[in-house]
């Protein structure tokens, strides 16, 4: 089987989307359309089937998907191997900047321990962004937050939404009962975001969103000077932050946080290297 029509096909599984499947690979939607029949005609098989509107795979497509992934490791690891000794570009992480703490330094040490002599590259945004600069070929790697039923990149940690406030504020009340309730979000493209003000909105609740941001330094900052709560990942809660157990404030999601590849990938980090990664930084962490 053709190892970039096996690529496609990971990047339509993996997003959901033949758009973007195409851009991540830089094929047109019609050359996508072409690999996934001549896969369709290698297999004998069908490996799509309408759902709605969108595309989704039939039981052969879910068989093949195993065997893609493999293949593409095994593809990627020859390459690493006999490429060990050449230079190469840094390797470029993206990661959101409230796993910047949380999550980034301990995936760097894995990869210095894989890779000791490979540069490296970071750059933060939101996931959303992450995304987009994956597809464009503009970062090699990226730590995203995914839906738990997604299949996207290889899972890091399952994790859950909390609401959060500066410790040991001096206020007549506690913060989070204050009326209207201060929020100071993430951005709107923040799951987090959208949930706690639909949730409030939901319960009638008052609010007033004093400052959306997507810096966790300044989200962070703000709350350790009592100026609201938030709302985010329990990994993100760090020092000078106590998580609110107020359970009148509406539940917020679950979210799955996952190592995502570029689909074309860095020379020295490929499929099989995010793979020993991810089984690596969950076996530490649970």
């Amino acid at each position: 089987m053709d190892i970039d029509s096996l690529r496609s096909f990971i990047a339509f599984v993996d997003t959901g989307s033949f758009t973007r499947a195409a851009k991540q690979t830089f094929r047109t939607q019609s050359a996508i359309s072409m690999q996934m029949k001549k896969l369709e005609e290698e297999t004998g098989h069908a490996l799509f089937v309408k759902e709605g509107r969108n595309l989704g795979l039939t039981e052969q497509g879910q068989h093949l998907v195993s065997y893609a992934r493999r293949l593409i490791s095994l593809h990627d690891e020859a390459l690493g191997h006999f490429s060990t000794h050449l230079q190469h570009p840094p390797l470029t992480i993206g990661c959101p900047d409230d796993y910047a703490e949380s999550i980034l330094p301990s995936i760097v040490d894995l990869i210095r321990q894989i890779l000791p002599q490979q540069s490296l590259r970071v750059v933060c945004d939101c996931s959303t962004q992450l995304r987009l600069m994956l597809d464009q070929g503009k970062i090699d790697v990226a730590i995203l937050t995914r839906a738990p039923d997604a299949e996207e990149g290889y899972l890091l940690k399952h994790d859950s939404g909390v609401w959060v406030k500066g410790e040991n504020l001096q206020t007549d009340e506690p913060i989070e009962k204050q009326n209207p309730l201060s929020l100071v979000l993430y951005e709107p493209d923040c799951k987090f975001h959208s949930t706690a003000i639909d949730g409030l909105e939901k319960q009638g609740r008052e609010y007033r969103l004093m400052c959306s941001s997507s810096s966790a330094t300044a989200i962070k900052g703000l709350l350790r000077k009592g100026q609201g709560i938030s709302a985010m990942a329990r990994s993100s809660v760090s020092y000078g932050l106590s998580i609110v157990e107020d359970f009148t404030l509406p539940a917020l999601p679950s979210v799955d946080i996952v190592l995502a590849v570029a689909p074309i990938p860095h020379p020295m980090f490929a499929s099989h290297l995010a793979a020993e990664i991810s089984q690596r930084f969950f076996g530490q962490n649970h």
